[in-house]
C-alpha cells in the first residue's frame, strides 16, 4: 500500500514539475489596429512584395501593398525589416491533440473507436488543447491543423483547429469538415524488410489463403451499400428512428463536408473515382503514393491531394528511388489541387515546411511550395475564405521568419499571429534551450 502511495505521489510531483516546466497560455483578443511593417510578404497565391506593410483591424487584413500610412494613435506595430512574412502554415491532416505519445501509453491517445463503420464520431471533442506537441508547432510557424480521427472503414468526422486556445470549443475553426474513410487493402504487402511478398495473404489461424483483391472488393460494396443507405435516409424528411451513423454523413450530399479517402494504392484511388461518380461527393485522397499514375484522372474527377510523409521511401520497387520528392510537381504539372502535409511520427508534424522544402528543389517552384502548405490546404480544408493567404477580408494568420521558412538551416520563426493576436512562441524546447544556457552560462 506504501508503495502506491509512493508512486502516487511521484506522479503528481511530476505532473507539477511538468506544468512549471510549460506555462504557455492562449493571447488574448486584440481590438484595434496592428501594423507589420516593411517585410517581404509573402501573399502564398505566387505573389511576392516587397517592403510591405500589413494593416489588419480587429483580427482581420484590411490593406496588404506599400506606402500604407500608420496613424499616430494607439496602435500596435511590429517592424519585419529584413525578415520574410508568410501566411500561417496549415497542417493538412493530422491526428494532433488525440495522440500525445506515439507509442506505448495508450492513456495518452483518443484518436479510434471500436468497429468499421464510425460516420457518427466527431474527432473535435476529443481534441486536448494542452497537448505539448502544440507549442512546439507554432514555434515552426504552423498555426492550423486537421484534427482526424482513426480506425474502422469510416472513421468519423474531422476539424480544422487553430493552434492558440484554452480548450476545443476555442479551438475550433471549422467544425466536422470531412468524413474520413480507410479504403480496404488490394494487395498483400508483408514489408520488403520481413520478406515474403505476392498478391495472397493467409485466412484466420494459418488457413486458405485469400485474394485480398476480392476481400477489397466486398468491403468496397459495402461501403457503396452505406451510403446508398444514408442517400435515401436523409432524403427523408420524417423518421420514425434515429439512425446516427447515416445523419452524420448528410454533409456530404449537400457538398457541405468532404469525404476523405486514405489511400496509397492506385486501385483504391480509382475506387475513390468511381465514388466521385455514383455519389457526386467532393472527395479528397490522403496519403497518395502512387497519385502521380494517374493525376488526369485525378484532375479531370476534380479530386484533390494531400501528400503523406515525403521524406520516405518509395511506394513500389519499381519507383524511382526519388518519387516521393518528385510526386509534387507531377500534380502541379496536371493542376491537381494538391498539400504537402508531414504524418511522420518521429517529427510529430513539424517540419511541414522542410518537406515543402524538399519538394521545391524537384521540380516545383518555392512560392508553389509555399502554396501547398498554406494556400491549398486551406482551400482542401475548406477554410480559404478565412485563411491560407495574406489577403484583404482573412484573418490575420500570420508568421515572421528570420529567413526562407523552407529552409531548415536558415529559418527561425519569430513572431506568430493568429486571428490577430500575438502569440507566444514558447515551448518546452525553448524552456530547455534557455535552461541549459542558463546551466553552462552561455549567453
Amino acid at each position: 500500500m506504501k508503495k502506491i502511495i509512493y508512486t502516487l505521489t511521484a506522479l503528481i510531483a511530476l505532473g507539477s514539475f511538468a506544468k512549471a516546466q510549460e506555462s504557455v497560455y492562449p493571447a488574448k483578443e486584440y481590438k484595434g489596429l496592428l501594423f507589420i511593417t516593411n517585410g517581404t510578404v509573402h501573399v502564398g497565391n505566387g505573389t511576392v512584395i516587397e517592403n510591405a506593410t500589413i494593416k489588419v483591424s480587429n483580427g482581420k487584413i484590411v490593406e496588404v501593398g506599400t506606402n500604407i500610412a500608420i496613424p499616430a494613435d494607439d496602435v500596435q506595430v511590429f517592424s519585419a525589416k529584413g525578415k520574410q512574412v508568410y501566411p500561417g502554415l496549415i497542417l493538412s491532416s493530422s491526428d494532433l491533440g488525440l495522440k500525445e505519445i506515439s507509442n506505448g501509453v495508450r492513456a495518452s491517445n483518443d484518436l479510434a473507436e471500436i468497429g468499421e463503420i464510425n460516420s457518427d464520431i466527431r474527432s473535435i471533442t476529443a481534441y486536448n488543447a494542452d497537448s505539448r506537441v502544440i507549442n512546439i508547432l507554432k514555434g515552426n510557424g504552423i498555426l492550423l491543423a486537421s484534427v482526424n480521427p482513426e480506425g474502422g472503414i469510416i472513421s468519423g468526422s474531422s476539424s480544422v483547429v487553430q493552434l492558440d486556445a484554452w480548450n476545443w470549443e476555442d479551438a475550433s475553426y471549422k467544425m466536422d469538415a470531412g468524413i474520413h474513410l480507410n479504403m480496404p487493402s488490394f494487395i498483400a504487402r508483408f514489408g520488403r524488410r520481413g520478406g515474403g511478398g505476392g498478391g495472397f495473404g493467409r485466412g484466420a489461424a494459418g488457413g486458405e489463403p485469400v485474394d485480398p483483391s476480392k476481400v477489397a472488393l466486398e468491403k468496397v460494396e459495402e461501403l457503396k451499400n452505406f451510403f446508398r443507405e444514408a442517400k435515401a435516409y436523409n432524403a427523408e424528411t420524417n423518421h420514425t428512428n434515429t439512425n446516427l451513423k447515416l445523419a452524420a454523413v448528410k454533409g456530404l450530399f449537400e457538398k457541405k463536408q468532404k469525404l476523405f479517402v486514405h489511400a496509397d494504392q492506385l486501385k483504391q484511388m480509382l475506387v475513390a473515382i468511381d465514388f466521385v461518380k455514383e455519389f457526386g461527393f467532393d472527395v479528397v485522397i490522403v496519403g497518395g503514393s502512387e497519385s502521380f499514375q494517374i493525376a488526369d484522372l485525378l484532375k479531370s474527377a476534380n479530386i484533390a491531394v494531400i501528400l503523406g510523409d515525403e521524406h520516405s521511401l518509395p511506394a513500389t520497387e519499381d519507383d524511382d528511388i526519388d518519387q516521393p520528392y518528385k510526386t509534387p510537381a507531377a500534380l502541379q504539372k496536371a493542376g491537381v489541387l494538391y498539400s504537402l502535409n508531414d504524418n511522420s511520427d518521429n517529427t510529430r508534424y513539424r517540419n511541414v515546411s522542410y518537406n515543402a522544402g524538399t519538394a521545391a528543389t524537384y521540380g516545383i517552384t518555392k512560392e508553389e511550395a509555399l502554396t501547398a502548405i498554406t494556400l491549398s490546404a486551406a482551400k482542401i480544408l475548406g477554410v480559404d475564405d478565412k485563411t491560407g493567404s495574406i489577403e484583404v477580408g482573412k484573418d490575420a494568420n500570420i508568421i515572421i521568419s528570420t529567413g526562407d521558412i523552407l529552409d531548415m538551416k536558415s529559418s527561425t520563426v519569430e513572431m506568430a499571429f493568429i486571428q490577430g493576436r500575438k502569440v507566444s512562441l514558447e515551448n518546452k524546447q525553448t524552456q530547455l534551450y534557455d535552461r541549459y544556457k542558463t546551466k553552462y552560462g552561455i549567453k
